[in-house]
């Protein structure tokens, strides 16, 4: 059925209770891999200079969102390995978040997608604003499960 889960995580605790999910699934699919995905938005060194402020030493946005998405990505292995998940791996990437994500799933010829979902607004406001997980459930090929 489900041999490869991808997850997206954003350090929210709708991602989080999307790991859950996916470590429940593993559960009842032992073989089944769940690969955690973080996706930070790309910038532009154009983008970043346009900041008002800068320190001595400017980073890069790119590297320090990079970094910040590999913490949430090892806080959430550590949070699906405590409940129990075995085969797991973690990645990070820059762009879009819906089009990576999707675009990921595909690579990895994932069988499930399963993304945390905003509990503050109705599935129509969630359309208007175009969120995440509309967006990922309208361009993935494969299913897709809304936490």
């Amino acid at each position: 059925m489900f041999q490869r889960i991808v997850v997206a995580v954003d350090g929210s605790d709708t991602a989080l209770r999307a790991v859950d999910k996916a470590v429940q699934l593993q559960r009842l699919l032992p073989e089944a891999e769940i690969l955690l995905i973080c996706v930070y938005k790309h910038h532009s060194l154009f983008e970043a200079s346009l900041s008002i402020g800068r320190p001595v030493e400017m980073d890069i946005p790119d590297k320090v969102l990079s970094e910040y998405a590999r913490e949430v990505v090892n806080f959430a292995k550590t949070h699906a390995r405590e409940r129990g998940a075995t085969h797991l791996r973690g990645f990070v990437r820059g762009g879009r978040p819906s089009k990576i994500i999707v675009k990921f799933a595909r690579e990895k010829e994932a069988d499930l997608i399963v993304v945390g979902t905003r509990g503050t607004h109705s599935d129509k406001e969630g359309m208007l604003l175009g969120s995440v997980s509309h967006r990922v459930t309208s361009a993935a090929k494969c299913p897709v499960l809304v936490v």
